[in-house]
């Protein structure tokens, strides 16, 4: 009976010094944090991307619409389709637009000449914004754009960001820029 347990004894002694498992039980304790840390990082740099193609969005739009005295239906159209074709290949599905063409009376007041708003709610406080630009007699132009970012791993974790990046500019030919 002795032989036994001093084979049992010998056996266990053997089987708790063995280090051949060692590495696969670290890699199996690290690799899911290595991954989540991945896809972290993955889903941080596409918000990055969507925020800065949300800037350009903005840039585009402004310039497009910016080159004209006077900017009608289509050509407002075709500013907000270069708007949206900024994000690609991104989902454009919560991408919305607000464009506001503002006039600065003879007292640098500013006062709204027209808006076209897209696929998101105006924005409340633009002639508030607009205040540091005013020069009596000239204009300028806003463009605000939304986008409603979701990533693609990280979307059980939290909800869509909300961007939105507002562009000013002057008219190219014009103080203001009218609509037909």
């Amino acid at each position: 009976m002795r032989s036994v347990w001093k084979k049992l004894y010998r056996n266990f002694k053997l089987w708790g010094g063995a280090e051949d498992g060692v590495a696969a039980m670290e890699a199996a304790f690290v690799f899911p944090l290595l991954l989540i840390l991945f896809l972290g990082v993955f889903d941080m740099g596409n918000g990055i991307l969507a925020n800065q193609k949300a800037i350009r969005a903005s840039q585009v739009t402004a310039d497009l619409i910016a080159r004209s005295r006077t900017v009608d239906a289509a050509m407002i159209d075709d500013a907000v389709e270069a708007g949206r074709l900024s994000f690609q290949p991104m989902d454009t599905s919560t991408f919305g637009v607000d464009i506001v063409s503002v006039r600065f009376d003879d007292d640098a007041n500013p006062v709204i000449v027209w808006r076209e708003t897209r696929n998101m709610t105006p924005v409340s406080d633009v002639l508030s914004d607009v205040v540091p630009l005013a020069e009596a007699g000239s204009g300028v132009l806003v463009v605000a754009v939304e986008y409603q970012f979701e990533p693609l791993f990280g979307n059980f974790v939290i909800d869509a960001i909300p961007m939105q990046e507002i562009a000013f500019a002057r008219g190219r030919r014009s103080p203001v820029v009218w609509r037909n």
